[in-house]
Order: C-alpha cells, then sequence, then structure tokens
C-alpha cells in the first residue's frame, strides 16, 4: 500500500483528486493540504511514501517543500502535479528532489504510473515536457556508461548495479563520475534530464509499465 499526502490549493482539484485516489486498491490517502505549509506539516506527522504536490500554492510553493524534504532527509518522494509545463519549472522541481513530474492535463494512468514510479524510486516525467533548455552538447557515452545511467535512474543502488553488470561497485561509481563529466552535469538529476534531451535516455525506459502493475 502506498500512502499518499496530496497537497492542492484548489479544493475542487483536491477533492477530485482525493476521490480518485482512495478509489485505488494499493493508494492510501493519509493527508490532504491546501497550502505549502499544511503540506510540510502534513508531510511530517503523516510521514505519506508519496507527496503529490501543486506548484504553485500560498505558504509555500511545491518546490520549497520539495526542498524542505530533500534537505531533511526524509523518506518521503514528491511528485509535482502542475499546470506549468514551462522548463524552469521542470528543472526546479526535481533540483529540488522532486521524482516525478506531471501535468495536471494528464490522463489518471500517468498520474497512477507517476506515484508508483516514485514509490519505487525511480524518475518519472510527463512525456509531453520540453527539454529544449541550453545545455552544453555532451561527449558521447559508451555502451557500459550508458548501461550504468539507465539503471541508476531507474532507481537502482550501486551495489545492485554492480552485480546486475558484474563489475565492482567502485567501478559503477568511476562510470558515473565519468558520465557527469562528460554530460556537465552536476548530479544524477541533471545527468538524467540531458541524457533525455540528447536522446541518450528515453522517456519510456523510466517509466513503469502498466501492464507489469496491475
Amino acid at each position: 500500500m502506498i500512502k499518499i499526502l496530496l497537497a492542492d490549493d484548489h479544493p475542487l482539484t483536491r477533492a477530485g483528486l482525493a476521490a480518485w485516489v482512495k478509489d485505488e486498491p494499493d493508494f492510501e490517502l493519509v493527508a490532504e493540504a491546501g497550502d505549502g505549509e499544511s503540506a510540510w506539516r502534513g508531510i511530517r506527522e503523516a510521514k505519506p511514501d508519496v507527496a503529490l504536490l501543486d506548484i504553485e500554492m500560498p505558504g509555500g510553493t511545491g518546490i520549497e517543500v520539495a526542498e524542505k524534504v530533500t534537505k531533511a532527509k526524509l523518506p518521503v518522494k514528491v511528485v509535482m502535479l502542475t499546470a506549468y509545463k514551462a522548463q524552469q519549472y521542470v528543472m526546479a522541481s526535481l533540483r529540488a528532489g522532486a521524482s516525478g513530474f506531471v501535468l495536471k492535463t494528464a490522463p489518471f494512468e500517468q498520474l497512477r504510473s507517476a506515484i508508483r514510479a516514485a514509490s519505487e524510486g525511480r524518475l518519472y516525467l510527463d512525456a509531453s515536457v520540453s527539454f529544449a533548455a541550453g545545455f552544453a552538447e555532451p561527449e558521447e557515452l559508451s555502451s557500459r556508461e550508458k548501461e550504468v545511467l539507465l539503471c541508476a535512474a531507474q532507481g537502482m543502488t550501486g551495489h545492485k548495479i554492480a552485480s546486475l553488470l558484474s563489475i565492482t561497485e567502485r567501478t559503477v561509481q568511476a562510470h558515473l563520475a565519468s558520465v557527469y563529466n562528460k554530460l556537465g552535469a552536476k548530479n544524477k538529476t541533471e545527468a538524467i534530464l540531458i541524457a533525455l534531451k540528447r536522446g541518450v535516455l528515453f522517456l519510456d525506459q523510466l517509466h513503469i509499465d502498466e501492464g507489469d502493475t496491475e
């Protein structure tokens, strides 16, 4: 059962989402909030697995709440649900530590996949989000570096990647360091974003297939 906190400042939107969450057999709604301050308090008190946050809210944006979650090192995954798909919102959300970004125009099936992916430590981005932001053209990754980055993007630990690829954890870290250097990325999230933009990784590699989760 995935415990969910839902935060949105529009009562009708929140009510509709709450009803949907309650109808999902593997979701449990543990808290609701109408502003950023209440969302942060609810995260600390209800201890959800996934916090579904609107970006624009009074009392603190969803991005600010995600930053607090990351800074506090809480075991909570954040999925942004928003009407805004501008590049700065996507980048700010993921840099704040969000595991997913879904537009409010998306079907519930997509939101369901985003929540499940986040709960398993994987990144989920709305397929309609554009990655046209200006990154420098990266140096080409080796086949092994692509494999390591994909495994990391799917939420695998260094130990699991090493076991899967029959290499040492030290080698995994060396490959990741090389990936960050070649892509000009500061961290895993930025490396994934650049790799998606350049076609090194593809969104469907990061999504959960519905057929595997029903």
